[in-house]
């Protein structure tokens, strides 16, 4: 299954479910990334962490293993 970590910046998905469990899946959910929303990728760190994306009409940074747990179609 392809990942958020896997998009290339520029280009925009939607989240098809989260793997993570426990706390880590709160605070993803937390941040209004949740099944059926529409991401767009805007940057990603020279390094690859972090990850910076616009959800819901906001931007935020997101670490490379946050975005592991995030499966897209």
């Amino acid at each position: 299954m392809k990942t958020l970590r896997e998009v290339r910046p520029g280009q925009s998905c939607s989240v098809k479910s989260l793997t993570a469990t426990g706390a880590l899946r709160r605070r993803i959910m937390d941040m209004g990334i949740t099944k059926g929303t529409s991401v767009l990728v805007r940057k990603v760190a020279p390094l690859g962490d972090p990850i910076e994306i616009t959800v819901r009409g906001y931007e935020l940074s997101i670490r490379k293993n946050e975005a592991d747990h995030i499966e897209i179609a």
